[in-house]
């Protein structure tokens, strides 16, 4: 497998996987899931990138598309998934391909949960696997050729 470089893009909350919600979101923290995927696919470059805020995740996805360093991304936006314009124009802005990824099955839960705003200019979205929602996204972008 060549080397490529993929991102992983995490909003708001997920920082507190491992503590939040167990029940819903499991007991392995990001930094877990971020082990998994090295080791799992060790010709891929990673990028991982977490934030609480709208706006970083925006500003990653322009510096990647700027500056040529990642042909694909993952990205689990947490809540804005489901409201945030902005993250969803800046998805459609870029040329880079985006997995949505969520660790719970949202359509499932909540009625406000099973809208994503982001999931028509996306390339495809992945849920309810919980940490191998992640795995089967990095999956789809390499078959893809990204």
């Amino acid at each position: 497998m060549a080397e490529c470089s993929l991102a992983v893009l995490n909003g708001p909350n997920l920082s507190r996987l491992g503590r939040r919600e167990p029940g819903i979101y499991g007991k392995r923290t990001l930094e877990d899931i971020s082990r998994g995927l090295m080791a799992r696919f060790p010709d891929v470059r990673f990028n991982f990138f977490q934030t609480e805020y709208e706006g970083g995740l925006i500003e990653k996805l322009f510096d990647y598309e700027d500056g040529g360093s990642c042909s694909g991304v993952v990205l689990n936006a947490g809540a804005l998934t489901h409201y945030s314009l902005a993250l969803r124009d800046a998805i459609a802005a870029v040329s880079i391909p985006v997995v949505e990824v969520h660790l719970s099955n949202v359509h499932a839960r909540e009625p406000f949960r099973r809208e994503s705003v982001l999931a028509p200019v996306c390339l495809g979205v992945i849920s309810g696997f919980g940490e191998d929602s992640y795995r089967l996204a990095v999956e789809a972008l390499l078959k893809k050729g990204v």
